[in-house]
Protein backbone atom coordinates (compact mmCIF):
# COMPACT_ATOMS: atom_id res chain seq x y z
CA UNK A 1 0.00 0.00 0.00
CA UNK A 2 2.99 2.87 0.11
CA UNK A 3 4.68 2.29 -2.90
CA UNK A 4 0.82 3.82 -4.55
CA UNK A 5 0.93 7.39 -3.37
CA UNK A 6 5.23 6.88 -4.11
CA UNK A 7 4.34 6.03 -7.62
CA UNK A 8 1.70 8.66 -7.95
CA UNK A 9 4.15 11.10 -6.68
CA UNK A 10 6.70 9.98 -9.59
CA UNK A 11 3.84 10.29 -12.05
CA UNK A 12 2.78 13.76 -11.40
CA UNK A 13 6.32 14.69 -11.12
CA UNK A 14 7.07 13.27 -14.46
CA UNK A 15 4.42 14.92 -16.13
CA UNK A 16 5.04 18.55 -14.70
CA UNK A 17 8.85 17.97 -16.52
CA UNK A 18 7.74 17.70 -20.05
CA UNK A 19 9.61 19.46 -22.23
CA UNK A 20 8.94 22.90 -23.25
CA UNK A 21 8.30 24.36 -26.78
CA UNK A 22 9.62 27.11 -27.54
CA UNK A 23 7.14 29.90 -29.42
CA UNK A 24 8.86 31.11 -32.58
CA UNK A 25 9.62 34.86 -32.57
CA UNK A 26 7.55 36.94 -34.62
CA UNK A 27 9.35 39.63 -33.61
CA UNK A 28 6.22 42.30 -33.27
CA UNK A 29 6.27 45.54 -33.21
CA UNK A 30 5.43 47.39 -30.04
CA UNK A 31 2.62 49.41 -29.99
CA UNK A 32 2.33 53.23 -29.47
CA UNK A 33 5.86 53.66 -29.63
CA UNK A 34 7.38 56.08 -32.20
CA UNK A 35 10.21 54.80 -33.94
CA UNK A 36 12.50 56.16 -36.55
CA UNK A 37 13.22 55.01 -40.20
CA UNK A 38 14.98 55.68 -43.73
CA UNK A 39 13.77 54.00 -46.99
CA UNK A 40 16.42 54.66 -49.80
CA UNK A 41 16.05 54.64 -52.32
CA UNK A 42 12.94 54.66 -54.02
CA UNK A 43 11.86 50.90 -55.26
CA UNK A 44 11.42 51.48 -58.97
CA UNK A 45 14.87 53.78 -59.45
CA UNK A 46 17.31 51.47 -58.95
CA UNK A 47 19.75 49.76 -61.05
CA UNK A 48 18.89 45.97 -62.28
CA UNK A 49 21.57 44.67 -60.14
CA UNK A 50 20.06 46.51 -56.62
CA UNK A 51 16.66 45.38 -58.22
CA UNK A 52 17.73 41.51 -57.80
CA UNK A 53 18.46 41.95 -54.42
CA UNK A 54 15.04 42.22 -53.62
CA UNK A 55 13.15 45.30 -51.26
CA UNK A 56 16.34 46.00 -49.58
CA UNK A 57 16.20 49.28 -47.77
CA UNK A 58 13.20 50.87 -50.33
CA UNK A 59 10.71 49.24 -47.55
CA UNK A 60 9.18 48.94 -44.23
CA UNK A 61 8.73 45.70 -42.60
CA UNK A 62 6.93 46.04 -39.24
CA UNK A 63 7.80 42.59 -37.66
CA UNK A 64 9.96 39.87 -38.18
CA UNK A 65 7.89 37.55 -39.88
CA UNK A 66 6.67 39.85 -42.81
CA UNK A 67 10.27 40.41 -43.41
CA UNK A 68 10.35 36.46 -43.49
CA UNK A 69 7.42 36.57 -45.56
CA UNK A 70 8.89 38.81 -47.79
CA UNK A 71 5.32 40.94 -47.23
CA UNK A 72 6.31 45.11 -45.87
CA UNK A 73 4.14 47.26 -44.79
CA UNK A 74 5.24 49.83 -46.45
CA UNK A 75 6.64 50.87 -49.79
CA UNK A 76 8.54 53.95 -50.89
CA UNK A 77 8.28 53.93 -54.97
CA UNK A 78 8.66 56.06 -58.04
CA UNK A 79 10.06 55.88 -60.99
CA UNK A 80 13.25 57.82 -61.53
CA UNK A 81 12.73 61.50 -62.50
CA UNK A 82 8.99 60.93 -61.18
CA UNK A 83 7.04 61.79 -58.55
CA UNK A 84 7.36 59.31 -55.13
CA UNK A 85 4.27 57.32 -53.77
CA UNK A 86 3.89 55.04 -50.71
CA UNK A 87 2.03 51.89 -50.74
CA UNK A 88 1.31 49.17 -48.48
CA UNK A 89 -0.38 46.44 -51.22
CA UNK A 90 2.86 44.54 -52.32
CA UNK A 91 1.19 41.54 -53.15
CA UNK A 92 -1.78 40.28 -55.64
CA UNK A 93 -3.86 39.10 -52.18
CA UNK A 94 -2.85 42.33 -50.42
CA UNK A 95 -5.67 45.07 -50.05
CA UNK A 96 -3.61 47.13 -47.95
CA UNK A 97 -5.28 51.00 -48.06
CA UNK A 98 -2.92 54.24 -47.21
CA UNK A 99 -4.04 57.79 -46.37
CA UNK A 100 -2.19 61.27 -46.23
CA UNK A 101 -3.78 63.30 -42.94
CA UNK A 102 -1.74 66.79 -44.01
CA UNK A 103 0.82 68.52 -41.65
CA UNK A 104 -0.61 66.54 -38.30
CA UNK A 105 1.99 65.54 -35.20
CA UNK A 106 2.03 62.02 -35.30
CA UNK A 107 2.28 62.37 -31.72
CA UNK A 108 -1.34 63.76 -31.46
CA UNK A 109 -2.48 60.54 -33.07
CA UNK A 110 -4.41 58.16 -31.26
CA UNK A 111 -6.23 54.51 -32.93
CA UNK A 112 -9.65 56.40 -32.58
CA UNK A 113 -8.48 58.85 -34.77
CA UNK A 114 -7.28 56.35 -37.86
CA UNK A 115 -10.41 57.03 -40.23
CA UNK A 116 -11.46 60.86 -39.43
CA UNK A 117 -7.74 62.52 -37.61
CA UNK A 118 -9.85 65.33 -36.89
CA UNK A 119 -12.91 63.46 -35.13
CA UNK A 120 -15.26 65.40 -36.54
CA UNK A 121 -18.32 63.89 -38.67
CA UNK A 122 -17.87 63.92 -42.85
CA UNK A 123 -14.59 64.77 -41.87
CA UNK A 124 -13.36 61.23 -43.22
CA UNK A 125 -9.86 60.26 -44.62
CA UNK A 126 -9.53 59.35 -48.38
CA UNK A 127 -7.66 56.26 -48.57
CA UNK A 128 -6.43 54.63 -51.80
CA UNK A 129 -3.95 52.17 -52.61
CA UNK A 130 -0.91 54.82 -53.07
CA UNK A 131 -0.47 58.40 -51.91
CA UNK A 132 2.14 60.82 -53.03
CA UNK A 133 5.36 61.76 -50.61
CA UNK A 134 5.07 65.34 -49.02
CA UNK A 135 7.54 66.59 -46.32
CA UNK A 136 5.90 67.14 -43.40
CA UNK A 137 2.47 64.98 -43.82
CA UNK A 138 1.45 62.37 -41.62
CA UNK A 139 -0.28 59.09 -43.39
CA UNK A 140 -2.49 56.63 -41.75
CA UNK A 141 -2.05 52.74 -43.41
CA UNK A 142 -4.66 50.09 -43.35
CA UNK A 143 -2.78 46.31 -43.03
CA UNK A 144 -4.82 43.91 -44.73
CA UNK A 145 -2.92 41.09 -45.66
CA UNK A 146 -3.94 37.73 -45.72
CA UNK A 147 -2.14 36.84 -42.54
CA UNK A 148 -1.39 40.73 -41.18
CA UNK A 149 -3.86 43.04 -40.23
CA UNK A 150 -3.43 46.05 -38.36
CA UNK A 151 -3.08 49.86 -38.93
CA UNK A 152 0.43 52.50 -38.48
CA UNK A 153 0.38 56.24 -38.61
CA UNK A 154 3.65 57.70 -40.75
CA UNK A 155 5.01 61.31 -40.72
CA UNK A 156 7.61 62.60 -43.39
CA UNK A 157 10.14 64.40 -41.84
CA UNK A 158 12.95 64.70 -44.58
CA UNK A 159 12.15 63.62 -48.54
CA UNK A 160 15.08 63.46 -51.22
CA UNK A 161 13.01 62.33 -54.79
CA UNK A 162 14.13 59.44 -55.69
CA UNK A 163 16.64 59.22 -53.15
CA UNK A 164 15.40 59.18 -49.26
CA UNK A 165 12.69 59.69 -46.94
CA UNK A 166 12.90 60.00 -43.29
CA UNK A 167 10.71 58.58 -41.42
CA UNK A 168 8.92 59.00 -38.01
CA UNK A 169 6.02 55.87 -37.76
CA UNK A 170 3.96 54.53 -34.67
CA UNK A 171 1.93 51.13 -34.84
CA UNK A 172 -1.09 50.68 -32.97
CA UNK A 173 -1.98 47.68 -33.80
CA UNK A 174 -0.87 44.58 -35.31
CA UNK A 175 -1.91 40.77 -35.52
CA UNK A 176 -0.95 37.52 -37.40
CA UNK A 177 -4.28 35.83 -38.42
CA UNK A 178 -4.36 32.21 -38.29
CA UNK A 179 -6.98 31.58 -41.34
CA UNK A 180 -8.48 28.58 -40.65
CA UNK A 181 -10.92 28.84 -43.89
CA UNK A 182 -11.48 30.68 -46.38
CA UNK A 183 -13.82 30.59 -49.15
CA UNK A 184 -12.57 29.60 -52.54
CA UNK A 185 -12.21 31.64 -55.49
CA UNK A 186 -10.90 34.80 -55.16
CA UNK A 187 -9.15 36.76 -58.01
CA UNK A 188 -9.22 39.93 -59.23
CA UNK A 189 -10.85 39.92 -62.04
CA UNK A 190 -13.68 37.48 -62.07
CA UNK A 191 -17.27 39.17 -62.35
CA UNK A 192 -20.23 38.64 -60.37
CA UNK A 193 -22.68 36.69 -60.66
CA UNK A 194 -26.70 34.84 -60.10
Amino acid sequence: MKAIPWIAILILSASSVAPTIAAPDFGLPELHKINSVTLSPSYSCRSEQEALKGYENTALFLSAYSHRVNSPELLFNGACKSPDTFQGATAGDDLDVVADYGEWPIEDLTAQQVFSPRRIAGAYAQFSEEVPVKEGHTYGLLINKPYIRGFFFFQVMRHIPNQKVELKYVVHDYELLDRSAASPGFAWDTKSYY
